[in-house]
């Protein structure tokens, strides 16, 4: 009886564990769609503030707070599936998965900055309105060490792949982790994954998860997220230009 009750469990556990896999990659596509609105109403909001209009740039920032909850309670709600799927084990009782999924949700809302992208990006949002009439000034109460270390943060994880050395923005196939969303080149990390025959912990240093191929690849947020990326760097960039071209502007003149 044991031998044959073990194989059904494995199968009905591989089963959720793939389903679990499928709602979170569907969720994605959500996910990637509300950081494209984000990124468009801070577009409209720097638009509305070049014309002076600050009460519309007030209630769309309400607005924006709203969608952040939403995109906050969709990414709990893609941890909570997915760690699901990975727990799950069949037993003789029905399982009531929707208690499951609470209990995750409520575990995700109780760790502290369970989805940290959500203060980032509110701070983007009003970075880019305060810069608009700014540029350049610490906004109230804030300090000039300030400015330079949230104009150096990051939305990912991590910026280069610890097997190629790349910049996660150019990597040609960035793939991401699912268990310790850690980011690489696809290439890189399946042919390292072969190399550990099934022992493959996580290249990243001090991580402790192990990758696992299946679980391996390029979700619909991540190209959202390395293009958000791309363009903060072109922003940052861009001081630097200005300055230097000033610098030699001033020694022309003198001589």
């Amino acid at each position: 009886m044991a031998s044959t009750s073990a194989p059904r469990s494995d199968a009905g556990a591989s089963r959720i564990k793939s389903a679990a896999s499928t709602l979170c990659y569907d969720n994605q596509s959500l996910l990637a769609d509300i950081r494209k609105a984000l990124t468009t109403m801070k577009e409209i909001g720097v638009s509305l503030e070049r014309q002076h209009k600050t009460q519309m740039v007030n209630e769309l920032e309400a607005e924006l707070m709203e969608l952040l909850k939403t995109y906050e309670e969709c990414a709990n709600l893609s941890s909570a599936i997915d760690n699901v799927g990975n727990s799950y084990r069949p037993s003789e009782q029905l399982t009531d998965f929707k208690s499951l999924i609470d209990k995750e949700m409520a575990n995700a809302k109780r760790r502290s900055s369970s989805v940290p992208q959500v203060n980032q990006l509110l701070r983007q949002f009003r970075e880019a309105i305060w810069n608009v009439h700014n540029s350049g000034q610490p906004m109230p109460g804030e300090e000039q060490e300030d400015i330079v270390m949230t104009s150096t943060q990051n939305i990912l994880l991590n910026i280069t792949c610890p097997l190629s050395g790349k910049p996660v923005i150019e990597l040609s196939e960035p793939v991401r982790s699912m268990d310790c969303k850690h980011i690489y080149e696809k290439k890189a990390i399946m042919e390292y994954i072969r190399s550990k025959h099934g022992q493959s912990k996580c290249p990243m240093a001090a991580c402790p998860k192990i990758v696992i191929a299946e679980r391996v690849f390029c979700d619909p947020l991540l190209r959202i997220e390395i293009d958000e990326s791309r363009a903060m760097n072109k922003q940052t960039e861009r001081p630097n230009i200005i300055e230097d071209f000033t610098q030699e502007s001033e020694e022309e003149d003198s001589d």
